[in-house]
């Protein structure tokens, strides 16, 4: 029950700083959908960072990994909004930004979660 709770807490901070994101930077249609970008490249970073730590130190127990990974970047990235928007911008006529927006997403999240757990090590 616990971890249900981390989760769900986790979920609901994640969720919400989405939406927030989301309000700052609106995404319209035929415009690149910065917000959810972001969101999924830094949860992409936060990840690899809170991963690394929670493998390799004593830093980050299970119970707070689990929170920040499962629970709070479980709730701020959003595949199937990603997935959503590359639609809405295919469906406007907007083919590069489309496959800008796949490719950026998929090559910058490796690239953001490499980094967050290259720092990770170094912050060690």
């Amino acid at each position: 029950m616990k971890g249900v709770l981390l989760v769900g807490i986790g979920g609901f901070a994640g969720s919400v700083f989405r939406y927030l994101v989301a309000l700052v930077v609106p995404f319209s249609a035929g415009s690149f959908p910065f917000a959810t970008f972001a969101v999924n490249l830094v949860g992409s970073f936060i990840i690899g960072f809170v991963s690394e730590l929670a493998l390799s130190t004593t830093i980050i127990s299970p119970d707070t990994r689990l929170l920040l990974t499962t629970g709070f970047c479980g709730g701020l990235t959003t595949f199937s909004t990603a997935m959503n928007e590359t639609m809405g911008l295919a469906r406007d006529g907007q083919a590069l930004y489309a496959s800008m927006y796949v490719a950026g997403s998929i090559f910058g999240g490796m690239a953001c979660l490499f980094t967050g757990t290259l720092c990770a090590k170094l912050w060690q």
